[in-house]
This record gives C-alpha cells, structure tokens and sequence, in this order.
C-alpha cells in the first residue's frame, strides 16, 4: 500500500493540529475545520463547499467556522482525499468516489460505460449504491455530509459522428483498463495518459477525442484542436464532502444536527448546480466555436449494447452487496 508522503501532509497536519487547539482552548464558543478542496475555486464543488460553509456559519450562531481550501492548496490529492480524512491529516474534504475506489470498489461503481443515462437515472443508482459508499466512508473513519455530481460527460472529437462506424480507428484518451475496454469495445483504439499530457498529444496528433466534462473542455480550451462535443455520459462522477468521525464526535449534538439538516436541504440544490454549470459550459463551448449536440439516440443505444457486458466483469469485484445494488438498479431503470 503505498504510504503518504510525510513531506507533502506535515502543512496540512499542523493545519489542522493547529486549528483544533485553538478551536478547544478559545475562550469564544467556536470551533474551527479547514476543508481540503482539490477543485479550482471556481468549480462547482469548490463553490458548493463554501456555499454550505456559510450557512452552517450562520445557522449555528458563528459556532462552526468551515474554511474551504481550494485548489488543492492544503497539500491532499484528489486521489488521496479520503485516506487524508480518515488518518486526520485533515479534518473535513471533498473528493470524487472514483478517485478513491482504491479505499473502496464500489466508489467506482459509477464509471460503469453507458449505464447511467441522465440525472434521473443517476438518482436511482445513488439510491441503490449510496448505501454501500457510506459503509465504505465509515471502514475508512468518516462520514458524507453530502453527495452530488459532476455535471453530464461529453465525447470531444475532431471529426463528425452519426453512427457507432464513424468511431472506428478513432485514437481515444483513456484513464485507465476499464476506460481502454470499453474504448476498444466502440472500435475506436485506446491511448492512455495523464492529463498533463493531454494538450501535447493532440498538438502532435497522438489523440483524436477525449472523454471529459464540458468544463474540462473550457479550462483547457480544447476548441484550438478540437470541433465536435457529443453528450455522451458515458460515465458519470459524485463527490462526497466527507468529516473525520473523531473530529464529528466532538462537535456538540445541536450542531451535529444543524449541519445534517443544513446538508440535506442543499444536496438537491448543488445536483441542480451540477445541471446549470452543463448548460453554462456547453454555451461557452458554442461561442468559442464548437458544434456542440446530444450524441444520436441510435448511436447511444449501439455503444450502451456494446459495453453492458462489463457491467457484470467489472461489479463482481467490488462484491455481493454491489452486484444486489447492480440488480436492482436495473431493475429499476429497464436496463
């Protein structure tokens, strides 16, 4: 298991080591958490972290102070979030549960391609896997407050796509063996590499598409090398803001409620950001020159037919509860 790096963690310890004891010796009733945020400040977590910050400030009388760290700036990865919480490296976080399935399987269970078709049907899977990912949050000493997702997946392409033919020996950029499966899968040929890597390989022709987020696009302005954004959600991604159940313990009962109820109310509110900041992505797409439309039906229905196999190789692992939750969720979506 590879360890943390002692280097990259101490700020972020004193941080927090530091801000406990200030909270428990402060004459003011107050009690201080500093959230580790991976996203940009502008991103729509980032922006969800300090919107539920604020209320939880006011509604508990100035009591809570939660201070979001944007940009990843108290030195925790996104793939590294969930292991910071649970050791206390920091107390609070949010992070996407497919970043950290290595904590957990069943946190990737939503990377399964093509299975989940809009937000509606995102709903019903959370409501059969939330269950397990809050077991895993508990076996790794933590908590979500709440859940909610990245906005809709997109296939950005230089060439147009009618039909699953058109994909054929198309070099696509892959995350990882499952991303690569089901690449190959399409007809289209896989390419792995990091993000960084990303904007030199389509200078230099190595990949032809990309499978990311409208957001995505417009950080790295993939319009100077690319034409055509189909929405796909071949995959979708949530993020859990997550605490440190030795940290929540000491928090007084009344403000354990206020911040349950507090994120309850807003859970729906940021699954609707996640909805506006599409729409607001997709039109700075079209005005910087991208052709941007929903994938054909016809051609989602052909790559959904020719990825489901993996549903079941890929489940398995991540054992029996999430096959069950699989099975329902099918069940409930006809799929």
């Amino acid at each position: 298991m590879k360890k943390l790096r002692p280097s990259v963690f101490w700020f972020a310890r004193k941080v927090v080591m530091i801000s406990l004891a200030l909270s428990s010796a402060s004459a003011m009733a107050q009690m201080e958490l500093n959230i580790s945020v991976p996203w940009g400040k502008n991103e729509v977590h980032s922006v969800n972290a300090e919107r539920y910050a604020k209320r939880v400030l006011e509604e508990t009388g100035g009591y809570m102070v939660l201070k979001p760290h944007p940009g990843g700036t108290l030195g925790v990865k996104a793939s590294e979030s969930m292991r910071a919480i649970g050791e206390g490296v920091v107390p609070m976080g949010d992070f996407a549960l497919f970043q950290n399935a290595s904590r957990g399987a069943v946190l990737a269970a939503e990377t399964l391609p093509f299975m989940v078709h809009d937000f509606d049907e995102l709903k019903v899977l959370h409501r059969s896997f939330r269950p397990l990912w809050e077991k895993v949050l508990a076996k790794n000493n933590q908590k979500a407050l709440y859940m909610a997702p990245w906005p809709s997946q997109f296939f950005f392409l230089k060439q147009p796509v009618n039909s699953i033919d058109d994909l054929k020996g198309v070099k696509m950029r892959t995350l990882d063996k499952l991303t690569s499966d089901w690449i190959t899968r399409l007809g289209m040929l896989p390419v792995q590499m990091t993000n960084l890597e990303i904007l030199q390989a389509l200078g230099a022709g190595m990949i032809e598409g990309i499978p990311t987020s409208a957001g995505t696009a417009v950080a790295q302005k993939y319009w100077d090398f690319l034409d055509y954004g189909y929405v796909t959600n071949h995959i979708w991604a949530s993020n859990a803001m997550a605490i440190n159940l030795d940290v929540w313990k000491k928090i007084p009962p009344e403000h354990q409620a206020t911040m349950e109820r507090i994120a309850k109310e807003m859970e729906p509110e940021f699954w609707e950001a996640a909805k506006q900041d599409h729409e607001q992505k997709m039109a700075e797409l079209k005005k910087n020159g991208m052709k941007i439309a929903v994938a054909p039906e016809a051609l989602l229905r052909e790559m959904q037919e020719r990825t489901a196999p993996l549903w079941a190789v890929y489940v398995k692992p991540m054992g029996a509860d999430a096959v069950a939750a699989l099975a329902q969720y099918r069940q409930a979506t006809g799929k």
